[in-house]
């Protein structure tokens, strides 16, 4: 393969399939739940910045001697069935809700979010009804618990079940505790914004003093959503629910760790005193979770496995590692910009051009950069990140800033330029900037003299990027601290007593 590698034709993802009222199952082959434990039942939105932490999260509970019952909807399953060989694997089964059809362009995630939060208020939890009612019916194990993410109607169904509810929060705690002021914020004026006026007069710079540990906090730091003009707009009121959820819900998990984000996580264990921090979770997942699990995952799109090796080629912290996330999209002016950046940065870069990343059609890169680039580029659709983050040649991460990814550099120590574009990302970006200590942010108008001089600064030698890699070093050593077992680490611990907290309602349950 030569060394510059791109695909000229991308296959953009098929549509959700137009699904019937009839729930058609996944094989159940081989299943057994005799001798396990509590029974969980987890859903979460069926995106992969969502799903795939759930899915680790129920590898540890697996591993922990629960029975998981994964649920996704029909046209996630059609999508990756492929993936889905659990026919041997005792407890752990996956079953399909029926789901919404996407309208708009497979390209429009935000639009398809929007499309879903109506189909969860609407039509999901008379399929959710029906799938606890079944396996009611049929499992020897009955359900001890509901873990929702993202799926707060899911949580108000297993309400109606007398079924134990449990949040999982796959953002940030810094994420969670803004996205939690969005009543107050509406309450105290600050939003909706009077006029798009305010997204460019300096209005956006509001400090925040008054959330808890959130010090300095600034409007534009809290979850994008709240850049609306509209009253009742869709996506922030999905984002205000799916939070306040978490009032009413029996405990809280977050993907985080404590050291990471100590003051809000107080700040929140004074809210929800059942809070239970288990991050990394991916780390967690490689110290706990059984072997037999892990080959367990979840993607849209094929790994290309021959980055790897390109990468073994490169000399240590030297490649620019660009990927912003299975929703970013770009329009094809400021993929331009940052084409022509990393260019003029003169540094060797990997960089994931999704199937769907660009607002258009067309996404072929011009033949002026590729020839620039071509002893020192790889292009390619999708790769397996965490394989990448760990590689040592790899010395930045040009990253969205996704709260997985975000946690999977932080576990890696690698310094992250940042450009925010979705949710809580603006938070997630904050934090690493300015209280971390691993970040630089890049302007929503992104410019390609910008992002030149930021890869340059942060792949160089002056002293701010050597501070940079210093503090990623730093934290990457808390972090393997946090999910420690034998050390007392506390996101280990926080596990053992999520395990034996939920082992005790099941008994109290039984006791009934």
């Amino acid at each position: 393969m030569s060394s510059f590698s791109t695909s000229q034709t991308f296959v953009l993802p098929s549509p959700p399939v137009v699904v019937s009222s009839t729930c058609q199952q996944p094989s159940m082959k081989g299943y057994s739940d005799s001798g396990r434990g509590p029974h969980a039942v987890m859903v979460s939105l069926p995106t992969p910045g969502h799903m795939n932490p759930m899915l680790k999260l129920a590898k540890l509970l697996h591993s922990k001697g629960f029975q998981i019952t994964f649920v996704v909807t029909e046209s996630t399953h059609h999508r990756l069935r492929d993936s889905l060989q659990l026919d041997t694997l005792d407890g752990f089964r996956f079953e399909t809700v029926p789901d919404v059809r996407l309208v708009s362009s497979s390209r429009d995630w935000m639009k398809y979010i929007e499309e879903f939060g109506v189909y969860l208020r609407t039509n999901f939890p008379a399929h959710f009804r029906d799938l606890l009612t079944r396996l009611k019916a049929r499992s020897t194990k009955p359900v001890t618990c509901v873990v929702a993410g993202f799926m707060s109607s899911a949580l108000h169904v297993a309400e109606e079940f007398g079924i134990l509810k449990l949040l999982f929060w796959t953002s940030s705690a810094c994420g969670f505790m803004g996205t939690l002021q969005i009543e107050s914020l509406i309450t105290k004026g600050y939003i909706p914004l009077k006029d798009e006026f305010c997204l460019r007069n300096g209005y956006l710079e509001t400090e925040l003093n008054w959330i808890p540990g959130m010090k300095g906090v600034r409007l534009k730091d809290i979850t994008r959503f709240v850049r609306t003009t509209k009253h009742g707009d869709v996506l922030l009121s999905l984002e205000k629910e799916e939070a306040e959820i978490g009032y009413q819900s029996w405990g809280i998990i977050l993907n985080t760790f404590d050291e990471l984000e100590s003051d809000v996580i107080t700040a929140l264990r004074h809210k929800f005193p059942r809070l239970y921090t288990l991050g990394s979770m991916s780390a967690l997942v490689d110290r706990v979770a059984s072997v037999e699990s892990n080959p367990i995952h979840l993607s849209q799109w094929n790994d290309d496995t021959d980055c790897l090796g390109w990468l073994d080629n490169r000399k240590p912290s030297s490649v620019v590692y660009v990927n912003f996330g299975s929703i970013t999209i770009l329009t094809p002016g400021q993929l331009l910009e940052f084409a022509n950046g990393l260019a003029a940065s003169g540094h060797a870069f990997l960089w994931i051009i999704r199937p769907d990343l660009v607002s258009e059609e067309s996404s072929v890169l011009i033949s002026e950069f590729r020839e620039k680039t071509r002893d020192r580029g790889y292009l390619t659709s999708w790769c397996c990140q965490e394989e990448v983050l760990a590689h040592p040649s790899v010395g930045c991460f040009l990253t969205h800033a996704g709260w997985n990814s975000v946690l999977e550099s932080i576990e890696n120590g690698i310094p992250m330029l940042c450009w925010p574009f979705f949710a809580e990302q603006p938070t997630n970006c904050r934090y690493l900037c300015g209280e971390w200590g691993i970040g630089m942010e890049i302007d929503s108008e992104v410019k390609r003299e910008e992002v030149g001089r930021l890869v340059g600064e942060v792949m160089g030698n002056g002293e701010k990027s050597v501070e940079m890699r210093r503090k990623a070093l730093v934290w990457k050593q808390k972090a393997a601290k946090a999910v420690g077992i034998g050390g007392g680490g506390t996101s280990y611990v926080n596990l053992e007593n999520l395990v034996r907290d939920l082992k005790e309602e099941e008994i109290k349950i039984k006791c009934l």
